[in-house]
C-alpha cells in the first residue's frame, strides 16, 4: 500500500553538447528580479580590466529559484562535509559599484 502513495520518478535524459560541456568560467554573479522572474547574468571580471563581460545570463522562475537555493544549499553541505568549511573571502574583496539597472530591485552574489 505503500507503493501506491509514492510518487512515480520521472527520469529525463539530459544531452550536453561538446561546446557546452566545456563551461563558461565566471567569477562574479549579478541578480535582478521582476514579479515573475528571477535575472541571473555570470560575469568574467579580469585583474586591471575596468570592463567586465557577461558570459552567460539565466533567466528562471521564481520557483526555480527557490530550488536552485535548496540545491546549492545541498550541494554546498556535501562539499563541506567532503573538504572542510569553504573560506569567505567577502571581507578581503574590494566592494563592486555597478550601475547597472534591470527595472526592478537589485540583487547581488
Amino acid at each position: 500500500m505503500e507503493d501506491d502513495n509514492k510518487e512515480t520518478e520521472q527520469q529525463i535524459n539530459v544531452e550536453l553538447s561538446e561546446e557546452m560541456a566545456e563551461g563558461v568560467y565566471s567569477n562574479l554573479a549579478m541578480i535582478a528580479h521582476s514579479n515573475s522572474e528571477f535575472i541571473l547574468d555570470f560575469i568574467r571580471l579580469m585583474p586591471g580590466v575596468p570592463r567586465a563581460k557577461v558570459k552567460a545570463r539565466i533567466i528562471i522562475t521564481p520557483e526555480h529559484a527557490k530550488r536552485l537555493i535548496s540545491a546549492l544549499m545541498d550541494n554546498i553541505q556535501k562539499y563541506e562535509d567532503q573538504y572542510g568549511p569553504i573560506q569567505s573571502t567577502q571581507d578581503n574583496e574590494p566592494s563592486f559599484n555597478f550601475p547597472i539597472s534591470f527595472g526592478g530591485p537589485g540583487g547581488e552574489a
